[in-house]
């Protein structure tokens, strides 16, 4: 009964939270508004919320964070290398088909946001089916290595933390 009313009570309550410092009141009227914002809002977008996620492997998933960070930093390292090297070629960017073995929306999603941390590295397009994603970058990999590399890194570890 509570969880219908009120189906994200963290939510409503930061809301009502927020109204009140930007408002920087505590009037009646302020009071009564943040309590009707914090209840509307996530009342009225329910609907719009993803399932729950739920980590399924908690040490797969601190092991992925080290990986994601160290590629990050790899990442950053190259392009700045590329960029203080002003008689080295340029690298030119290229787009990489990578079928995916999951459709599962949370790995999607995570994965999404791994490959456009990394500098040189865009999540370009998802197929309707999730079968298959589109990935700009530089072109000083081999396509097919970096398919590999995405799948074996990322895609493998985010399915054992999500399936």
């Amino acid at each position: 009964m509570i969880r219908g009313l009120f189906p994200a009570p963290l939510l409503s309550v930061l809301l009502a939270t927020l109204w009140l410092v930007l408002n920087q009141s505590l009037s009646a009227g302020h009071l009564l508004f943040a309590v009707l914002v914090g209840w509307f809002v996530p009342y009225s977008t329910r609907g719009l919320r993803p399932a729950q996620a739920r980590v399924r492997a908690p040490l797969v998933a601190l092991k992925l964070s080290f990986v994601v960070l160290f590629d990050v930093v790899h990442s950053n390292f190259q392009v700045a290398r590329g960029l203080t090297h002003p008689f080295r070629e340029a690298p030119r960017g290229c787009f990489i088909v990578v079928p995916l073995d999951t459709r599962d929306g949370n790995v999607l999603a995570v994965l999404a946001v791994i490959l456009t941390l990394a500098p040189g590295t865009i999540w370009s397009e998802l197929a309707l089916d999730r079968s298959a994603l589109l990935v700009h970058l530089f072109d000083d990999h081999e396509p097919e290595a970096m398919i590999a590399r995405i799948k074996a890194r990322y895609e493998k570890p985010l399915m054992e933390i999500f399936e």
